[in-house]
């Protein structure tokens, strides 16, 4: 099985207060539910792609993190994921580290990237039967006003028709997931379940 989550910040006290205002009473408290959370759903064998910043822990914090979390790792880095730089870090939990990437999950191609990507590749794409077949999964922007902007820009770009090179006009498909950790209570979930549980706008 293929999880996503983006953005649980473990050991970012200030979160509890500022920004998401998690309200946890601290970040011990914060991360031992999310700890949790995350290992009553995924197996030791399941694939998890955390799309950035993961850690705001130093390396000794995050290794022993790390080796709590289930499943095979791969991490999409983040902007606050500087504990990757620090030579004290085992990177060998994960599968790989990347800026960036892109995979296949049952005929569809996910986009992976921690900022959101407004014309990602083969955003075009669609089936025989006309659906969109690219994904473009997303964190960074929490559930601020920055979301809410690229939940608008998200409206308009399939309200608008665009005239192909033969002539046809079609829609233009925009399917964009914040896959941010309070929308699915710590959760780490499938792309079927983030796109029910965050319906494109």
């Amino acid at each position: 099985m293929k999880y996503f989550i983006a953005d649980c910040h473990f050991f970012h006290e200030k979160l509890n207060t500022q920004m998401d205002c998690r309200g946890f009473s601290d970040a011990a408290e914060m991360n031992a539910y999310m700890l949790k959370k995350w290992n009553d759903k995924v197996r030791s064998t399941d694939d998890v792609y955390i799309l950035g910043d993961l850690s705001v822990g130093n390396a000794e914090q995050t290794n022993a993190l790390l080796e709590q979390l289930r499943g095979k790792l791969y991490l999409v880095e983040g902007n606050h994921d500087r504990f990757s730089k620090n030579p004290k870090y085992n990177a060998s939990r994960f599968e790989w580290i990347r800026p960036y990437a892109e995979i296949h999950e049952h005929k569809k191609k996910l986009i992976l990237c921690h900022y959101p990507i407004i014309n990602y590749n083969r955003q075009y794409r669609l089936d025989d039967n006309g659906n969109p077949t690219t994904y473009m999964l997303y964190g960074h922007v929490h559930d601020t006003l920055d979301e809410q902007l690229i939940r608008q820009f998200q409206e308009m770009t399939r309200a608008a028709v665009k005239t192909l090179s033969d002539g046809r006009q079609v829609r233009i498909p925009c399917q964009m997931i914040n896959c941010f950790c309070m929308y699915s209570d710590y959760t780490p979930l499938t792309l079927a379940e983030w796109a029910a549980l965050r319906p494109a706008p």
